[in-house]
């Protein structure tokens, strides 16, 4: 286990008694594109919020040596943990380089912010070469595609210099290039940092997770490489309704909207909390 891993070890979150997420552990490592998936209900952005301060849990979520769990929300940024939500947050009004100095300007004294620009910081330059988005320097954010916008999400990331991006859903409403061009950007970025995403879309799963746990009613159902998860015929039932080992290749081949839906029918009744996973 290196110091930069993420280690989750029996996490519960509760809402006035209703047991959101119920001793769930998985951990995740620099190199991997690891992938947190489930149907709606299952606790997926649940445990994101909770590592993330935004949400009271117990056990314990460390990042190397520090614990996460019990810290203030902004302890938890410096400590180099980032995130995105479902829906992409970036001022619209402001361009993409400007978005990335409000971003970087995090790691810098105020005063800095005011003085005459004598050329692009050097970690934006490399964010924006990383995200693809070095040609949309000048561009209002607001008029960036669906895609484009989250891409600058995570490059406002990259700029703040985090070590772990948990990622909530980054590929929905996406096109099938910009999913394709997402997943390539996620294995560039994890090559050197923790890359964690809570996702809904099997196909987007298949095609670039390293390793997978499946979340079912706020434990885990299953985890391994997809090929394993696949292959388990608790993820077979709670994904097709099925326990049959026939299944296995229906699931490899399920079109892509069907995958969504079958994701999203089961345990409905157990998101009348704020959990919209």
């Amino acid at each position: 286990m290196t110091e930069t891993s993420l280690v989750v070890t029996d996490l519960h979150v509760e809402f006035s008694g209703f047991v959101a997420v119920g001793g769930v552990s998985f951990d995740a490592h620099p190199g991997e594109v690891r992938f947190l998936i489930g149907p709606n209900g299952a606790g997926k952005t649940t445990c994101i919020d909770a590592i993330t301060g935004l949400s009271p849990a117990t056990g314990s979520a460390r990042l190397g040596e520090q614990e996460l769990l019990g810290r203030p929300v902004h302890k938890i940024v410096r400590l180099g943990i980032g995130r995105t939500f479902q829906t992409a947050s970036v001022f619209n009004e402001l361009s993409v380089l400007q978005n990335l100095d409000i971003a970087a300007g995090r790691h810098r004294h105020w005063s800095s912010l005011l003085r005459t620009r004598r050329g692009v910081d050097p970690s934006i330059e490399q964010a924006l070469e990383e995200t693809g988005l070095a040609g949309e320097l000048a561009t209002p954010a607001g008029i960036l595609s669906h895609g484009q916008k989250q891409w600058l999400e995570i490059a406002m990331l990259l700029v703040q210099d985090a070590r772990v991006l948990l990622l909530d859903e980054p590929v929905a409403g996406m096109s099938q290039d910009e999913r394709t061009a997402t997943g390539e950007l996620l294995q560039r970025v994890a090559a050197k940092r923790i890359v964690l995403v809570v996702e809904h879309d099997m196909d987007f799963m298949r095609r670039f997770a390293t390793r997978v746990t499946v979340l079912h009613q706020g434990k885990v159902l299953s985890h391994g490489t997809v090929a394993e998860v696949q292959a388990d015929p608790k993820v077979q039932e709670v994904y097709l309704g099925t326990a049959g080992a026939a299944t296995t290749d229906a699931m490899a081949v399920v079109p892509e909207a069907a995958a969504v839906e079958l994701a999203s029918a089961p345990e409905m009744a157990a998101s009348t909390h704020h959990e919209g996973d």
